[in-house]
């Protein structure tokens, strides 16, 4: 069973987008949570079948059964 850990992931300061605020994926919804605020915004939904969340500078990538989508946080859609 999947704890959840391989769908979230926070972002690094400085590393060109997201920074300190925490990505993950629940209820097939991409989400951000800020850490001051502890808001939470959606920024993508209906991702089917989701395995796996990773960062890298200002993309996540969301792996699922059949796919990988490339999210673009500065354009704030998919690439």
């Amino acid at each position: 069973m999947m704890d959840g850990s391989d769908l979230r992931c926070i972002g690094i300061v400085g590393d060109g987008c997201g920074g300190g605020r925490e990505f993950f994926i629940k209820n097939n919804s991409l989400k951000v949570k800020d850490p001051i605020t502890q808001d939470v915004t959606v920024l993508l939904e209906n991702i089917k079948n989701p395995i796996k969340l990773t960062k890298k500078g200002c993309l996540l990538y969301i792996k699922t059964k059949s796919d990988t989508i490339k999210f673009n946080l500065s354009k704030l859609a998919v690439e």
